[in-house]
């Protein structure tokens, strides 16, 4: 644990697959109103990872002026990573493949039973309306 009551220079390295892809040199602040949480964020640019599961590595150690680690620890996490392509996060929007007459139209099924409900719905109402004639 690096101490509250004196300066400590914590050494943070970040693995990917074994394979150091950040070091952070973090310094906890001394005093009285330090505490033992701290969070520090990072964001991986994962263009070109293939697709399955990988292992992501932090380890944390104090590192003294002669060049010795003392106190450190580390956390090892497997993520299942599954690529996020930009096709499937756009909107699909209907495809214009022929064009008759003088009107356009494009209607998915969704409204095609919209239409067919308010159309139903008027010829309820003129029907009810005739009897009352």
């Amino acid at each position: 644990m690096p101490s509250r009551t004196t300066f400590s220079r914590v050494t943070s390295n970040l693995y990917f697959d074994d394979l150091e892809i950040d070091s952070l040199r973090l310094r906890v602040l001394q005093g009285p109103l330090a505490t033992d949480e701290s969070e520090f964020s990072i964001g991986l640019d994962m263009t070109g990872i293939s697709e399955g599961k990988h292992i992501l590595r932090v380890e944390m150690y104090e590192l003294w002026d002669s060049g010795e680690r003392t106190t450190s620890a580390s956390k090892e996490a497997t993520i299942d990573y599954v690529p996020v392509r930009r096709e499937d996060r756009l909107i699909r929007v209907p495809i214009i493949k022929r064009t008759e007459g003088a009107d356009l139209e494009i209607v998915t099924a969704m409204e095609k039973n919209i239409f067919r409900e308010i159309d139903e719905a008027m010829k309820r109402d003129s029907e009810g309306k005739r009897e009352h004639w």
